[in-house]
């Protein structure tokens, strides 16, 4: 969602993908990487960036989930945490697909099943 409140080179595309599924789920983290991001760049966020967004909000520990990404590959706490939480909720979701732009990310949401279009 970066790249796209950025217009960063390719997001049309991306922006595209996200709004191609009828539900789109993020850990609430996104909200602060977001801002974060925006406050660095000195942009003011858009208010409808995330609107499209269902929040996940896990009601317990992650500590399985986050066991199983980090047996798969190493990530920073934030990539990992978003990949634990799309565990937590995919049993719920049939076909939960990880979208991100980071290749680590991607290829750890990948090798531990989701489809990563």
């Amino acid at each position: 969602m970066i790249a796209i409140g950025l217009r960063e080179h390719g997001s049309a595309a991306v922006r595209e993908r996200v709004l191609s599924y009828d539900v789109i789920l993020s850990s609430n983290l996104l909200e602060a990487e977001v801002a974060a991001a925006f406050r660095r760049e000195q942009v003011a966020v858009d208010p409808g960036l995330l609107r499209p967004f269902e929040w996940v909000l896990p009601e317990r520990p992650l500590t399985d989930e986050l066991e199983r990404v980090f047996t798969t590959g190493y990530l920073k706490g934030a990539d990992a945490w978003h990949i634990a939480c799309a565990l937590h909720i995919a049993g719920s979701f049939r076909d939960l697909a990880f979208l991100t732009l980071d290749s680590r990310q991607r290829d750890v949401a990948a090798q531990l099943g989701f489809p990563t279009p």
